[in-house]
């Protein structure tokens, strides 16, 4: 008989160790339906993130270690441990790690496909990734509109 849930362990889960971070697929889009895509985000302490929206789906990011610098529709908040950030669908976001040290947070994603998204990024090669049509056609199927880099933050200006 099929098992009619899933469970993973930590360091389990389909994961891409990128230079700035190392994710873990806890529940894909295929688990829950196209519902959500549930992830375990280790930002490494160079880890920055340009803003951009997503029209169509909202994230969530639930912080478990360290401070992140989220930028959401003009606001700089920081965010440590126990903090909760919703973005809903057209609201544009950035952040970066704070305080130079790692920090990690869950990210859900709905509906889900950022787990598609990474998947098709870790088989692209130097040559796709350099390719701006290429990856802007990647972008707008998975609902990622780049927008520039991360805003200046307060304490750049000082």
């Amino acid at each position: 008989m099929s098992k009619r849930y899933s469970k993973l362990g930590p360091g389990e889960g389909p994961n891409y160790d990128w230079e700035n971070d190392h994710t873990f697929v806890k529940v894909s889009g295929q688990d829950s339906g196209g519902a959500y895509t549930l992830m375990e985000d280790n930002l490494k302490a160079s880890f920055a993130l340009g803003l951009h929206r997503h029209d169509s789906h909202a994230e969530t990011f639930y912080f478990l270690e360290g401070e992140v610098d989220f930028y959401v529709d003009g606001d700089w908040h920081r965010c440590t441990a126990g903090t909760t950030m919703h973005v809903p669908p057209g609201v544009p976001h950035a952040c970066r790690v704070a305080g130079g040290a790692p920090a990690r947070m869950l990210m859900i994603f709905q509906p889900s496909g950022f787990d598609g998204f990474l998947a098709e990024l870790a088989a692209m090669s130097q040559a796709d990734f350099a390719d701006e049509a290429k990856m802007a056609e990647l972008n707008a199927r998975y609902d990622i509109i780049p927008m520039g880099p991360v805003p200046p933050h307060p304490d750049d200006l000082t």
